[in-house]
């Protein structure tokens, strides 16, 4: 959960045994939110296996490592497709040309040629050979190393998946579990999302507190402050957490 105007604290305890973790939230008002632990999924799984993988090949290859985790999560699911488990085809790469060891699996019609890779790291190299090597992805290559927003949407337009909502997927995966964060550590920076994306502001609600002197506060009129938070009267409870953006 994102903090307003001042940056919350935030502290994490991971338990090996569960594999949860317990998330403390310091809000505005100062007092403590604390969330049930969190079951770790597939997908935070297949993040702490391949991500060095995707960053090694975005040292490469300029591919944004978010994109390409994006991009392997979407299309092994999360590494538990046929294709990933028994041919460490993370990404439906078909056989064209391909000299090596294949695998047929239904795809867009029956029994399609699909390559077959001795370990998962030789599918993420072919990944980023594919695109490097086609002219029709070379725009995505001037875009900025942490653009996975353009490099999503730029996937899509050069003919990368016919699926209209394939960005939209892409871009969720990546701001959802935060993958951003892996182009900043090879590029050396301080992670962030997309400039265009916005951080949800939000507050609990202590004693005085209104949502006339909230609309003052953050500068949101009275009218969206209930309209985000499905509110029928001007009530407020002490406690309750209101979503300002």
């Amino acid at each position: 959960m994102a903090c307003g105007s001042k940056k919350g604290v935030v502290t994490k305890k991971e338990k090996s045994k569960t594999k949860t973790e317990e998330v403390v939230v310091k809000e505005n008002s100062g007092s403590l939110l604390t969330k049930k632990p969190k079951t770790r999924t597939s997908v935070d799984t297949y993040i702490d296996t391949y991500a060095q993988i995707a960053m090694s090949e975005m040292r490469t290859s300029k591919i944004p490592a978010s994109i390409t985790l994006a991009q392997g999560i979407l299309e092994s699911g999360s590494g538990n497709g046929r294709l990933a488990k028994e041919a460490n085809n993370h990404f439906g790469i078909k056989c064209h040309g391909w000299k090596g060891a294949k695998i047929y699996h239904d795809d867009d019609r029956s029994q399609e040629c699909f390559r077959k890779y001795k370990q998962a790291s030789k599918s993420y190299k072919d990944h980023s050979d594919f695109l490097v090597g086609r002219k029709r992805y070379a725009k995505l290559f001037k875009l900025k190393a942490n653009d996975y927003k353009g490099w999503a949407r730029g996937l899509r337009a050069a003919g990368y998946a016919t699926d209209r909502k394939y960005p939209q997927k892409l871009i969720s995966l990546i701001e959802r579990y935060e993958l951003y964060k892996y182009d900043a550590k090879v590029l050396g920076g301080k992670s962030k999302k997309s400039a265009d994306s916005v951080e949800v502001i939000t507050h609990t609600i202590v004693k005085g507190d209104t949502l006339y002197s909230l609309s003052t506060k953050y500068r949101v009129s009275v009218e969206e402050i209930k309209r985000k938070n499905k509110l029928t009267s001007n009530d407020l409870s002490i406690g309750q957490i209101l979503k300002i953006n």
